[in-house]
């Protein structure tokens, strides 16, 4: 007898029919781009789908995992694909004024505002949910007589290696923010934003410790070349604190997405 096939390692709708069964019919997968970055904004994508939806358009998958080509020609396909979609961004500068996890549930919230319908739950790519507000978690939930803001969150680790919708959501929002750091590089080209899209790439630290942050940097998070005759520090975002730079990306939590 031939042994069973492995597990593919393609995302698929299993995770999401699941849930269907379950009684959520109508799904959004939710992730983001662009947290680890040192300039420009933080980007939330979400893909909408329900039961009728056939499998994802061949080659969707995370976002990291794609050239740039393959993911900008994966776009129109996946929208046409979802039920709805939508790409919400918070800025640097709010990122500076509320943190990055309060600016992430800013972008997702304003990503669900757009779509036109309401999740009956969304499944968010790692083991924090950051889109629910925390006084909407639990028993919270119903303190106001309002209710609930957010939909449902379910939060599943590596969802975008797993989930179709997921994956669609990371490719939607890593096209829009790359974009859109692209326009913004035309304006301030001494950092090299065409190529890096803000992450902290040789020509980007170069030109932070030359000519120091521009409005679009994140001036809260200690960025790496400014501050001179101090210990180069960078932001950890998962625990909104400050980590020495030996450490690695993954430590930080500053690894590109």
């Amino acid at each position: 007898m031939a042994p069973p096939a492995p597990p593919s390692k393609k995302p698929s709708l299993r995770v999401e029919r699941a849930l269907q069964r379950s009684g959520h019919r109508l799904l959004a997968g939710m992730d983001e781009v662009g947290r680890g970055a040192l300039a420009g904004p933080v980007s939330v994508g979400v893909v909408v789908i329900d039961e009728t939806v056939r499998s994802a358009p061949v080659g969707v998958k995370d976002s990291k995992l794609l050239t740039e080509k393959a993911r900008t020609a994966l776009v129109p396909r996946i929208q046409r694909w979802a039920v709805a979609h939508a790409v919400g961004h918070a800025g640097a500068d709010e990122i500076d004024a509320i943190g990055i996890m309060a600016a992430l549930r800013l972008a997702g919230n304003r990503a669900l505002a757009t779509l036109g319908v309401v999740p009956d739950l969304v499944i968010l790519d790692g083991n924090h949910d950051w889109l629910t507000a925390p006084g909407e978690v639990g028993l919270f939930a119903f303190a106001e007589e309002t209710g609930p803001t957010t939909p449902p969150v379910t939060t599943m680790i590596k969802a975008d290696l797993k989930c179709s919708s997921v994956a669609a959501a990371s490719v939607l929002a890593k096209v829009e923010r790359d974009e859109l750091m692209v326009a913004l590089g035309g304006e301030h080209p001494a950092y090299g934003w065409t190529l890096n899209k803000g992450y902290a790439a040789p020509e980007h630290m170069d030109a932070l410790a030359r000519l120091g942050p521009c409005e679009l940097h994140r001036r809260s998070w200690r960025l790496p070349g400014v501050h001179t005759g101090e210990q180069v520090e960078v932001f950890n975002e998962v625990t909104e604190t400050i980590a020495p730079t030996p450490m690695t990306a993954e430590q930080t939590g500053t690894a590109i997405r």
